[in-house]
């Protein structure tokens, strides 16, 4: 433990107020020796960058303007795009926080396995590195990609079926995650149609930004997932279909080059968002691989029915018992028992936990034994 007599701490508390500048007595810099500088004595602003855009962005990339199209209307950042200050929303949101504590694929993962923050991360570099290759808005691709899994519930995609019978239509994480996760954000009208329809199952996304979101989700999870698995011993590298070790290799480096690579020979000979035949049937192959080898082996499936129990008795439970999610919603009443607000109330505030907290509130209100809770989970 370190104390004030410690050189290292006294050395470390004396840097609290930085440093002051040779040339100007109102400036502090972060070392004594620093000398760096943007070589210019002015900032880029707002409208000079989406000026730039405007020139320098491909034709049918989607330009920021003021303030964007916002359910509620803001003035524009004096600095920031509307994309980028939807991006930043998104990354300081809660919601994306908890992403943190929610299962990939492996239910609380070791040290080296991802987790569904990881891999919106995972998502966010793969739909980046295309969309400055094509030249479309990248600040909207970043957004569209950080926020896509926000609507993810406890315990991976067994939150879907969990949640489903409680929402008209089914709990659709995308759908979810763009009308009501992150609807306190006011995100702009794109990166919710983004977000919203990143699924394949759903429409098209409106933007090109978004469709390669909805690629480089994929590419993402099959080569992510696969190496996870692999380094469990679940699956080995040889067992890959021979179309897909031939076309794209056996490790993440080299699969995540060899799709996104032929998504930009795509774009830039096309103009289409896309992939490359060979190497969109080799993708469609490892999906199918990790969906038989991973997702669909039988301890999956059982700790998958294990989430679903969980996650409905815990609705059930808020259901009838809304106080209790007062505290969630800053103390607004969510409803009468067992009314459809508290339906909803529940349904979202379930939907927002992490495994572990939905686990610690399975012992704690429904007083369940710990062998009910899915495997792996550390309560």
């Amino acid at each position: 433990m370190t104390t004030r007599e410690d050189p290292r701490a006294t050395a470390w508390a004396s840097t609290m107020h930085g440093h002051a500048s040779d040339d100007a007595s109102d400036v502090r810099l972060a070392h004594a020796d620093s000398w760096a500088g943007s070589g210019v004595a002015d900032a880029q602003g707002r409208e000079r960058r989406e000026a730039h855009e405007h020139d320098t962005l491909a034709p049918l990339a989607t330009r920021a303007f003021g303030a964007g199209e916002r359910a509620r209307a803001e003035e524009p950042d004096p600095l920031r795009t509307c994309f980028e200050r939807d991006r930043d929303r998104i990354l300081h949101a809660a919601s994306f926080r908890r992403l943190a504590g929610k299962t990939q694929v492996f239910v609380f993962p070791e040290d080296h396995q991802r987790t569904r923050l990881t891999h919106a991360l995972e998502v966010a570099q793969v739909a980046t590195a295309v969309a400055r290759a094509l030249r479309l808005n990248v600040a909207l691709t970043e957004a569209i990609a950080l926020g896509h899994d926000c609507g993810h519930g406890p315990g991976g995609h067994a939150s879907e079926d969990a949640l489903s019978p409680y929402v008209e239509g089914g709990y659709d994480h995308a759908v979810w995650g763009a009308d009501v996760t992150l609807t306190p954000l006011n995100l702009c009208r794109e990166t919710l149609d983004g977000i919203r329809n990143h699924s394949w199952s759903r429409p098209a996304p409106a933007t090109p930004e978004g469709e390669v979101v909805s690629w480089a989700d994929r590419i993402a999870y099959v080569c992510h997932d696969f190496e996870d698995a692999a380094g469990t011993g679940i699956v080995a590298p040889e067992a890959l279909p021979s179309a897909v070790r031939e076309t794209c290799g056996t490790t993440r480096a080299v699969q995540l080059r060899a799709f996104v690579t032929s998504m930009i020979d795509v774009g830039r000979a096309s103009g289409r968002i896309g992939m490359g035949a060979v190497h969109a049937d080799a993708l469609a192959a490892f999906r199918g691989f990790n969906y038989d080898a991973i997702y669909m082996r039988e301890a999956s499936r059982a700790q998958a029915r294990q989430v679903v129990d969980l996650l409905r008795a815990l609705v059930e439970h808020y259901h009838a018992h809304p106080a209790l999610m007062a505290p969630a919603f800053d103390g607004a009443p969510v409803g009468d028992p067992r009314s459809a607000e508290a339906l909803r109330s529940a349904v979202t505030y379930v939907g927002g936990m992490t495994d572990r907290f939905a686990c610690r509130q399975g012992l704690a209100v429904l007083g369940w034994e710990a062998s009910r809770l899915p495997r792996g989970i550390d309560v």
